[in-house]
């Protein structure tokens, strides 16, 4: 499954949120959380999601009412 990176702003996603989602399964969208990093303090999140594809990411985040910045299809030396 490919992988990719993005980043936004975390509005009221609260670290505890992202504990959850970290141990989601996977969504309607085809996609798991690889890794969640967020800095609270900067209000920046960095998504590493395993998803079928950009667009499934966008959407993904469109439902939670997120907007990303960039979103950039990677490689993990962690797999």
């Amino acid at each position: 499954m490919p992988k990719f990176i993005d980043a936004h702003a975390m509005g009221g996603l609260t670290p505890e949120l992202f504990r959850k989602l970290q141990q989601a399964p996977e969504d309607e969208f085809g996609i798991t959380h690889h890794d969640i990093l967020f800095n609270s303090k900067e209000n920046r999140c960095y998504c590493v999601l395993d998803a079928p594809n950009r667009e499934a990411v966008v959407r993904h985040h469109a439902k939670a009412g997120v907007t990303c910045d960039f979103i950039q299809e990677v490689q993990s030396a962690r797999e």
